[in-house]
């Protein structure tokens, strides 16, 4: 872990950047108190889940959704 101060990370932050692509970790202080940690972006094991196995849990309606809808007042009024 390499410590910088934010005028220097300012300077350089580009270098810094990198430095994190290759997996290091930097702390940037101020005043001499840390106050950022720059590092790698956290790796994902497994990406977006699959949506064919959401879609295939999907039943659809036997009726309309007008009849669902009208079936529904009905039922409201009694």
């Amino acid at each position: 872990m390499h410590t910088m101060n934010i005028k220097d990370a300012r300077a350089c932050l580009s270098r810094l950047v990198d430095r994190a692509e290759r997996g290091e970790t930097v702390v940037i202080t101020r005043h001499g108190k840390q106050s950022a940690r720059l590092g790698p972006m956290p790796t994902r094991a497994n990406g977006l889940p699959s949506l064919s196995a959401f879609r295939s849990g999907i039943v659809p309606p036997r009726t309309g959704l007008a009849t669902t809808v009208m079936a529904s007042r009905r039922e409201e009024r009694f």
